[in-house]
């Protein structure tokens, strides 16, 4: 139970289910309900998938490509930048109401930025990579570990439906200062994981 409360507990704050709320009302909220509700569903699926395979499989990946989890902060961070900028100079204001429901449709934002790094980012790769190897020395260790993250990811997805409400209480108006005010912070959430990616490569 120690070891399921503490791979619980590093997930959780890894993942952040609580924080991806207001970035999921600025990504998708000006999208209809249905599909707000199948972005949230395939964010948490994708998540899920790349949290299994990094359990699994993640170390020898990695290695065999020779690739770092720094080099996939570095990336995660410069991607997520790009995000970040349309988010605060609103582009997707600029654009007409036929326009925006074409790209609501031809835009996923389910497994880029939601899914992959927003849920199963860098450092929940990394948590999960280290827990797998913790796994080892406990009775039913790994099954301990896929079921404290499936129970986050859980969690992720109530929080994401609940989202819906947000959007609603807000209205557009609030959804596009939320959104400005986010892109600001996303940007500097993609500085950071760049930072760090560098650090890494320094230390």
């Amino acid at each position: 139970m120690d070891f399921f409360l503490k791979a619980f507990l590093t997930l959780f704050l890894v993942m952040d289910p609580v924080g991806l709320v207001p970035f999921f009302v600025a990504l998708a909220g000006h999208r209809p309900l249905q599909r707000q509700v199948q972005i949230a569903r395939k964010a948490v699926l994708v998540a899920g998938g790349v949290v299994t395979f990094f359990f699994f499989f993640g170390a020898w990946f990695l290695r065999h490509l020779g690739i770092s989890l720094e080099a996939l902060r570095i990336a995660g961070g410069i991607l997520l930048f790009r995000i970040a900028l349309d988010m605060v100079f609103a582009h997707l204001e600029r654009e007409t109401e036929e326009e925006r429901q074409e790209a609501s449709l031809r835009e996923d934002v389910s497994v880029f930025p939601l899914a992959i790094p927003l849920i199963a980012g860098p450092g929940a790769m990394a948590s999960v990579l280290i827990l797998a190897g913790e796994a080892k020395g406990s009775p039913g260790g790994a099954l301990q570990v896929l079921l404290a993250a499936y129970l986050v990811l859980l969690m992720a997805y109530a929080f994401l439906r609940g989202a819906v409400l947000v959007r609603r209480a807000l209205g557009r108006t609030g959804v596009n200062v939320v959104t400005r005010v986010l892109g600001v912070l996303l940007a500097a959430l993609a500085v950071q994981y760049v930072a760090e990616g560098v650090r890494g490569f320094l230390g």
